[in-house]
């Protein structure tokens, strides 16, 4: 394919061969779309964007206050994490990514976004499993301050809580495994996730049991490659004020 096509790195990881791929596809205009494979299977493309931009805002809107304390879960190409550091209410981010080479694309700017995240000081990596560090008794996400609260968690993993990347994930997505995460959230804090999928009637029976206010938010955006539009979900709750 010529210069409409480059796999700019490729590494082994626990998972699989995962890729880093940019294409150009002339009939959508003259612009770079980055891509990211685990094997065979698409993880992400920089093609749309607008749901995961939208978990930063839905997510952030939902939680009061300044100087917030805020983890994204999941790196991928960054715009997540872009989207909460363009709220100015956001003091502190940490990005837990599993994935080295996923940091290492970043640190190394090898895709669009690795500069704004690398050059704004409230922007950490942390070398982790979110599904982990979630439902540690001791420790939590921040390795530098153990048992340090925040203010909203925003979740970028899975492709839903039924579409798993790791089977072992499914367990993360119980009254359980939430309640262990929530007591990382300050009361009235927000946790928001991420889904490929239409609302699952029964992942919000699970987020009601834990949260207030719950909501799953349908996120619609134009998808060039159906020439039509798609919709992700968008799931918010907030940690009651008493716990």
């Amino acid at each position: 394919m010529g210069l409409l096509f480059e796999q700019i790195d490729s590494q082994p990881s626990a998972l699989g061969e995962i890729t880093l791929r940019r294409r150009r596809i002339p009939a959508m205009g003259d612009r770079d779309i980055y891509e990211v494979k685990l094997g065979e299977e698409f993880l992400m493309s920089s093609m749309f964007v607008e749901a995961e931009v939208a978990l930063a805002d839905l997510g952030l809107a939902a939680v009061a206050g300044r100087d917030l304390d805020v983890v994204v879960g999941g790196l991928g190409l960054g715009y997540t994490a872009e989207a909460a550091l363009k709220n100015d209410r956001v003091g502190d981010l940490l990005v837990v990514e599993a994935l080295d080479t996923v940091i290492g694309w970043h640190q190394q700017e090898k895709v669009p976004l690795g500069h704004t995240l690398n050059s704004d000081p409230r922007c950490r990596y942390v070398h982790g499993s979110f599904f982990d560090l979630a439902v540690e008794d001791a420790g939590g996400f921040d390795p530098d301050q153990p048992g340090r609260l925040f203010d909203a968690i925003l979740l970028d993993i899975d492709h839903s809580p039924r579409a798993l990347l790791n089977a072992s994930n499914a367990s993360f997505y119980t009254v359980g495994s939430l309640g262990k995460m929530a007591r990382q959230l300050r009361p009235g804090g927000v946790f928001a996730l991420w889904s490929n999928d239409p609302p699952d009637e029964t992942f919000m029976i699970t987020l009601n049991e834990l949260f207030t206010d719950t909501a799953s938010h349908i996120v619609t955006f134009y998808n060039p490659l159906q020439n039509g539009e798609s919709s992700n979900t968008v799931y918010v709750g907030i940690k009651p004020s008493g716990d």
